[in-house]
């Protein structure tokens, strides 16, 4: 009885765990507007794809839906960008950095026996790792297609709420530290876009260094040190 308990648990984690936060019907709304939406993402979406030429296939769906959410779904490998996140999202970079976590993502659940069919399992009892992942691959996936990377920190800012506490049974990491990690990220290994930040006078950026004094200051002082240790932020 109890290994069937299990069996079924794996089963149900491999069939709904699609690394999104909400899912909602779908409103079917056959205008322009979700046409060229859907070709923006599209364009994007592929760019990505071919310049860090990317073997495993992925195709991409906007939702015109009022979730404010995009996910990838495990079981087809479809990324899905609703309408209330990409409403937030003011440029192709923006766009760009929700895109590559997500195909982060969708790589991964290529990993595995039997075609991936078990890495929601693993993304389920790893959840916060595979994120802290997609953040930092997605940095390199942008850059590689021709966007500023300092786009993915600007919409974090602007759209992904602050949990109080970073609880062990969250999905995500508390998105304090998400662009934090992001940040020391692109400090070290694209640090161009950085010392030639045209997102300096942008308000959710200007946000972010404000909010983020004391993670900067832990994150400096290790550089300073030369450690290769890890840092806790806030």
């Amino acid at each position: 009885m109890k290994k069937f308990g299990i069996i079924s648990f794996l089963f149900a984690l491999i069939f709904t765990c699609n690394n999104c936060y909400a899912r909602t019907s779908t409103e079917f709304v056959n205008n322009q507007s979700v046409i060229e939406s859907q070709n923006r993402i599209d364009r994007i979406g592929f760019n990505i794809l071919n310049s860090n030429g990317i073997e495993k296939r992925t195709v991409f769906d906007f939702d015109a839906s009022k979730t404010k959410n995009a996910c990838s779904r495990n079981t087809d490998r479809q990324i899905i960008m609703y309408r209330g996140l990409y409403n937030r999202l003011s440029s192709d970079d923006e766009v760009a950095a929700i895109l590559s976590h997500e195909i982060s993502h969708s790589v991964d659940s290529y990993n595995g026996g039997m075609r991936g069919l078990f890495t929601p399992v693993a993304y389920h009892f790893a959840s916060k790792k595979y994120e802290y992942k997609a953040d930092k691959r997605g940095v390199d996936y942008m850059v590689n297609a021709g966007y500023n990377p300092v786009a993915m920190i600007v919409v974090m800012s602007k759209a992904f709420p602050q949990a109080r506490y970073d609880w062990m049974w969250c999905s995500h990491p508390l998105t304090s530290r998400r662009m934090m990690e992001i940040y020391a990220y692109i400090y070290k290994k694209y640090p161009e876009y950085l010392a030639n930040n045209k997102y300096k006078d942008n308000p959710y950026y200007q946000n972010f260094l404000l909010t983020s004094k004391e993670n900067r200051a832990r994150f400096q002082k290790k550089v300073q040190s030369g450690s290769k240790g890890s840092v806790k932020y806030l």
